[in-house]
């Protein structure tokens, strides 16, 4: 069953539990003039997840679409959502651009930098480039400066079907899922890469005050202290195992 809770002002939590991989996957709309939805899902789920769009708003007034990396859960559907809202653009990298998503959408993308912002009306979002964070040549991160929400993508990842948000420990959750994946063939899912902690820096450094997690819980509280203790538990598996 696909779940929506309001997570900050303005900002949807849509989950689907998918039982088989034992985790959910999160989209998150955000409500304004011009909307915007954060992740698309993957094919397999877009009539969920354009149902719950709906009862927030109109589709058609769909105006940006981001994502983090080119991945079937992160923007999959993106030709879907373009075709019934048709005046949407997507948002990515200008890696991304160049070497997936306008060859896969419907129209080209707007390509950004980091540190660049936009404005969706009340709320304007901060676009920061994170290469191979959490993975991908290409990916990017998206910070809402308003109520300081950051929509990070697989960081703090969580398996199970757990709450929509919490303000308990999604660190110790995310080392949990990091160490069983890595028994078996997604041991490479989150790489230690040698610009890791430069970026999870930087986005400590944002003082996020709530964590918009693309599997599992969304966090609430001290965004900083997490970020920084997760920066801790990458390295930490990493001096403990080539990843």
């Amino acid at each position: 069953m696909t779940q929506i809770n309001e997570i900050a002002p303005d900002i949807f939590r849509i989950s689907t539990f998918v039982p088989e991989g034992n985790l959910q996957f999160c989209q998150f709309l955000v409500r304004d003039e011009e909307p915007l939805l954060f992740h698309t899902g993957m094919n397999a789920l877009f009539p969920a997840v354009r149902e719950a769009v709906e009862k927030i708003i109109p589709i058609e007034s769909l105006k940006w679409i981001g994502f983090s990396h080119f991945e079937a859960d992160e923007c999959g559907s993106l030709p879907q959502w373009q075709q019934l809202a048709p005046e949407s653009t997507a948002i990515c990298s200008i890696v991304g651009k160049l070497v997936s998503i306008d060859d896969f959408a419907l129209r080209p993308a707007r390509p950004m930098n980091t540190g660049e912002t936009f404005s969706t009306g009340k709320y304007t979002f901060r676009f920061l480039q994170t290469p191979h964070v959490p993975h991908c040549w290409e990916a990017s991160l998206l910070f809402e400066e308003t109520n300081k929400t950051l929509f990070c993508s697989d960081l703090f990842h969580q398996n199970g079907d757990v709450e929509a948000s919490t303000s308990s420990d999604v660190v110790g959750r995310n080392r949990a899922t990091i160490i069983e994946y890595q028994q078996g063939p997604l041991a490479d899912y989150l790489p230690y890469a040698t610009r890791t902690d430069e970026i999870l820096s930087s986005l400590a450094a944002l003082q996020p005050e709530t964590l918009a997690v693309m599997h599992g819980s969304t966090y609430t509280g001290d965004g900083e202290k997490a970020i920084l203790e997760l920066a801790g538990v990458l390295k930490e598996l990493a001096d403990a195992r080539v990843i």
